[in-house]
């Protein structure tokens, strides 16, 4: 038997759930701890808390809902730039070879949180479906969560001209 340490999920298996949308939680209090990277009028851009790859980003709009044909015009612009401006960031932090990049609406398409829309933005390189993945069921995510925080939020802030 192979034994993969994941010590960093301890703490998470002993948390305690919030109530609630994890995308309206995300948008009060410290971004670090939401996990946000950055901040726009209309949306946020925030860390999977549980990646395919690094630097795997969330474009989530402000407004809780999960109908993409109710969203207000401006919270679709926003999105759509946060998305461009998120694989902007992707590449000066990874270069990565390519991207996913897309929604899932609706429990039954694969939304995980159904009830607040988002879209990912998964950064990939040749050879990241390797044998770990397919045989092995496991995904290697080489940086924490904190690092990919740290290199992300600047570069945003950096990009907005903080």
């Amino acid at each position: 038997m192979r034994v993969l340490f994941t010590p960093w999920r301890m703490e998470y298996l002993q948390s305690q759930r919030a109530d609630g949308c994890v995308f309206c939680h995300a948008q009060g209090g410290d971004p670090r701890a939401g996990l946000v990277v950055h901040s726009g009028r209309e949306a946020i851009v925030l860390l999977n808390r549980y990646p395919y790859t690094n630097g795997h980003l969330m474009v989530a709009p402000r407004a809780h809902g999960g109908d993409l044909v109710a969203l207000p015009p401006a919270s679709r612009a926003e999105l759509m730039d946060l998305l461009v401006l998120s694989q902007g960031v992707l590449d000066r932090a990874y270069r990565p070879g390519g991207y996913n990049i897309g929604m899932n609406l609706g429990s039954c398409a694969g939304a995980g949180i159904a009830d607040h829309l988002h879209a990912h933005v998964v950064p990939r390189w040749e050879g990241d479906t390797n044998y770990m993945t397919v045989i092995n069921e496991t995904r290697m995510v080489p940086e924490s969560l904190e690092a990919t925080w740290e290199r992300l939020a600047a570069l945003f802030r950096e990009a907005a001209g903080e």
